[in-house]
């Protein structure tokens, strides 16, 4: 049996998990009664006549996310309060029994239609504890009572992209339920094939912090036993040393040389865009600023993780302004960032090898964006030489592996040809995966080379771009 990185090279995204990474940077719009209570965690004995809000725009939202350069929006539809954002037929602690719109409003339809208009994906939180609902704790009535809830979700708004479980069990509680997650999974599975299942799932994994710190190197293959089968259970570890998501090595040659067991299980990094995720006037000066929230893209989107920022409209139900002004001003600096690429308009792209004429680094000029380079197998230390037709001044340099066949890369070097003829390193980093965004000081070159030092047998680019 093989072990180590050599076992990890059979690990593959799904269909699913491609299309999830693609999404790269959504939101997640907290919303419920804690917006109204001023407490970040209901009891669950809140009245739902407290959810007012006056001035609802989801519209706004969509705007602003789209602005943003965000590309979805997940919603809160049901916190740990048990209260829901949409009409449920299985509880009466929900928007029907609220002052809101008369009790006819529907908030999950709201967001739902806004992003379909506003071109964004769609996806739906919801947490299985729950502070309000009798059959909490009983075992299976509150699984059926929970599958109903995924149920009404799943076949009302129409599709989503993924559905995030929080698998938070309260222990402040006197019932505590062992969620059947075999069967939490299976439903969202009937329902939304092609809905990515985040935090507590077998899909995506949590990045093991809220702040936003992620690794240097992320790798999306790691040791089975870090995720979940769809039954719910985790693997056994076959090294004694078993990692866990809080360390900061989860796929080196190192870390796993003992694993014989792996999974593809991409990172999501979760931070609010304020001090705590559900809105609070207290948390009016702690908005991330336009250059924080660069860096933090860099660091998630730019580091083969998704980033999904935590935005909390007011109780009038509108995003403040302070917030938007700071989206809408980042969201135009990455269009000045990355709407464009001098790697298409350079003069010429040569490499050290190819592996076919269908893997021609040509291939990397398409406008299609489906081609791929791959090198010639002996090629111990492949690059990719870009030669502009005049000097060009650029900051960014972002490479992208062909995740479909797997993560390979291992090690790499950025160079620019000086004024004197000789290569020069600018930057190096290790794993590429889906997308690596690597910054470097202004400046100005004709020629840029890209040399990968170390990967796994072998590797595909399918990204490209320099700016």
């Amino acid at each position: 049996m093989k072990k180590g990185y050599e076992s990890a090279l059979l690990a593959r995204p799904s269909a699913r998990q491609l299309r999830w990474q693609e999404t790269e940077f959504y939101a997640l719009i907290s919303y419920g009664l804690p917006v109204f209570t001023g407490k970040q965690y209901g009891d669950g004995h809140t009245p739902a006549s407290m959810f007012w809000p006056e001035d609802m725009n989801t519209d706004s939202w969509c705007e602003t996310a789209k602005n943003a350069g965000m590309r979805g929006i997940v919603l809160t539809c049901k916190h740990y309060d048990g209260f829901c954002l949409w009409p449920s037929d299985y509880t009466d602690y929900s928007v029907k029994s609220s002052n809101w719109m008369e009790g006819e409003g529907d908030l999950v339809k709201l967001v739902a239609d806004s992003c379909r208009r506003y071109g964004l994906k769609f996806g739906v939180y919801i947490a299985p504890w729950d502070r309000h609902e009798a059959t909490y704790g009983s075992g299976k009535p509150f699984d059926d009572f929970f599958c109903h809830l995924l149920t009404e979700l799943l076949t009302n708004y129409g599709d989503v992209f993924c559905v995030w479980l929080d698998g938070i069990c309260g222990s402040d509680e006197k019932r505590v339920q062992d969620y059947d997650w075999a069967r939490y999974y299976r439903t969202i599975r009937e329902l939304a094939p092609d809905a990515a299942i985040c935090f507590r799932g077998p899909d995506v994994r949590w990045g093991g912090n809220e702040r936003g710190f992620t690794r240097s190197s992320e790798w999306s293959c790691v040791p089975a036993y870090l995720g979940v089968d769809e039954k719910g259970n985790s693997p056994t570890a076959a090294s004694k040393k078993k990692l866990t998501l809080m360390d900061v090595d989860l796929g080196s040659r190192k870390a796993v040389k003992d694993e014989t067991d792996f999974i593809w299980y991409p990172c999501e990094v979760s931070v609010p865009m304020r001090a705590h995720w559900f809105f609070d006037e207290a948390d009016k000066y702690s908005s991330k600023t336009k250059d924080k929230l660069i860096k933090l893209y860099l660091n998630t989107v730019g580091n083969n993780a998704n980033l999904m920022l935590g935005l909390s409209p007011n109780k009038r139900g509108v995003l403040d302004d302070t917030d938007t002004q700071i989206l809408t001003s980042f969201g135009k600096d990455l269009g000045i960032f990355f709407g464009f690429n001098l790697v298409t308009d350079c003069a010429s792209i040569t490499a050290s090898s190819e592996y076919d004429e269908s893997h021609s680094v040509r291939k990397l000029l398409a406008d299609d964006r489906k081609g791929s380079w791959r090198p010639a197998d002996g090629d111990k230390k492949p690059e990719i030489i870009v030669e502009f037709r005049e000097e060009e001044l650029f900051d960014k340099i972002m490479i992208g592996e062909n995740t479909a066949n797997g993560q390979h890369v291992e090690a790499f070097e950025v160079f620019f040809l000086n004024e004197k003829g000789k290569w020069k390193k600018i930057s190096e980093g290790e794993t590429v995966g889906y997308k690596k965004i690597c910054g470097v000081a202004p400046m100005k070159a004709k020629k840029v080379k890209i040399v990968f030092t170390e990967f796994r047998s072998f590797f595909e680019i399918n990204k490209l771009q320099i700016n």
